[in-house]
């Protein structure tokens, strides 16, 4: 497809020296990501790792009774399927697309072959994996302390930084299912949101129109978890131009 988007969209392929490149992106393998794509369900064994370049996955944990709620968010900072190489092989977590787009999907066998060399890889997807932890853990922190209105900013940053503009394709139903909460409390949150000037909001498109003062309205944890980010990673997670990790 002519216009999807090239491997180093993803920071951490393209975070990778030459030598990993010559080896890796050869057997990358190109994917479209449609919305609500699930790339496996609690208990699956994995077999692949998924590099978004364009799209986001969500990571929810499913109750018995069909209620889930977000744990992270993954687009082109990181990637999906660290139990791959921590050792786990699945985790009880779904994944789900949650804005359309392409990845790169490299097989569970390949990833693991360059991950034992222990070079650049295993040092870049560990440090990964620890920002990672950092946003599941503050996630589960603003979802008890903090209001609707807050988690809702947190989750608007999240994703926008994780796109290439301030635009989402998302329904107030599908958002209030990622935070675990009731529809009636989104609406009234991106109401609040939109009478502010922070957002637009039409027709499942919610456009942020004030990141400022966004960041203003929102809680501490998107801070914690982007400055978390910065810090373990080499680039930032937006189109400003990056340091390469080596």
């Amino acid at each position: 497809m002519p216009n999807a988007p090239r491997p180093e969209r993803n920071h951490l392929l393209d975070a990778l020296p030459d030598a990993v490149r010559q080896r890796l992106f050869p057997k990358l393998e190109r994917v479209p990501l449609p919305l609500g794509k699930v790339l496996y369900e609690s208990g699956d064994a994995m077999r692949y790792a998924y590099f978004p370049t364009d799209s986001i996955v969500s990571l929810l944990y499913v109750l018995e009774d069909g209620a889930s709620a977000e744990i992270s968010v993954v687009g082109n900072e990181g990637m999906v399927g660290v139990a791959l190489f921590m050792g786990g092989a699945s985790t009880p977590s779904r994944a789900v697309v949650q804005s359309a787009g392409w990845a790169y999907r490299l097989a569970g066998p390949v990833l693991m072959e360059e991950f034992n060399r222990h070079g650049d890889l295993l040092l870049l997807l560990l440090r990964y994996t620890q920002a990672l932890l950092t946003q599941m853990a503050q996630t589960a922190v603003c979802n008890r302390h903090h209001s609707i209105d807050q988690q809702l900013c947190r989750w608007l940053l999240l994703s926008v930084d994780r796109l290439d503009g301030p635009v989402l394709q998302m329904t107030q139903e599908l958002i209030a299912n990622m935070l675990g909460v009731r529809r009636e409390g989104v609406t009234e949150a991106a109401g609040k949101l939109q009478k502010q000037g922070l957002i637009e909001y039409s027709r499942g498109h919610i456009t942020v129109v004030d990141r400022p003062g966004l960041e203003a309205r929102c809680c501490e944890c998107y801070a914690v978890v982007k400055h978390e980010y910065d810090r373990l990673l080499h680039y930032v997670p937006s189109s400003v131009p990056h340091t390469p990790a080596r």
